[in-house]
């Protein structure tokens, strides 16, 4: 029997811890998308779908991002449970304000878009592990990687980068082609990023 067979299993994240994370991982996700935005760059996902939809249309990106993640909580509801389905609710209403609001805060006059890549692949990465460890996710890809990966045992990481590798080829229609080989360098850092420090077996959700 090994050592750790023996430990109590970990407790249950608290209200302010939970509430916690939620804000720290939709605020380090809405830094990144403000950064690609801000370049004409994309990201995977329905945070990718709702890019091309605003570059493509004009329409208020947070706006957008929430409308098109509504058809997912049902899917969350039945194979998730509640729990994660009102986090990955309230998580992704808050990143539909921040990505609206935050840009009225702040403001950065030079950007590189390698930067933004690298910089916003590890927002992102960071932001939706610190939701998973919650119990939470931001839209319908993160929901189908994670539970892939809690019923498979896929990698959640590997098939987000699948996912995200689609929505970044239909990006070719909408931005040009150099922001994309970009938005791929940072959906290529986001996906190591997740598959390095987000692990079968560990923070799954029951």
């Amino acid at each position: 029997m090994s050592a750790t067979s023996t430990l109590p299993p970990a407790p249950r994240h608290t209200l302010f811890e939970d509430a916690q994370a939620l804000f720290a991982g939709t605020l380090f996700v809405s830094l990144a998308l403000i950064l690609f935005k801000q370049v004409g760059m994309m990201t995977g996902g329905t945070a990718g779908a709702a890019f091309l939809v605003h570059y493509a249309s004009g329409l208020d990106y947070g706006q957008v991002l929430f409308a098109i993640n509504l058809p997912f909580y049902w899917f969350a509801w039945k194979r998730m449970g509640g729990e994660f389905t009102l986090k990955t609710f309230g998580a992704i209403t808050m990143l539909s304000f921040m990505t609206s609001w935050s840009p009225t805060l702040f403001a950065i006059e030079r950007l590189h878009p390698a930067y933004a890549a690298i910089l916003g692949g590890l927002l992102l990465g960071t932001g939706c592990l610190f939701l998973a460890r919650h119990r939470a996710s931001l839209g319908g890809a993160t929901i189908i990687s994670l539970y892939l990966q809690q019923v498979h045992g896929l990698r959640a990481g590997k098939v987000q980068m699948g996912l995200d590798s689609i929505i970044l080829l239909a990006a070719f229609l909408v931005i040009p082609a150099e922001r994309v080989m970009y938005s791929l360098l940072a959906a290529a850092v986001m996906s190591l990023f997740l598959a390095i420090n987000h692990k079968p077996g560990r923070y799954t959700v029951h």
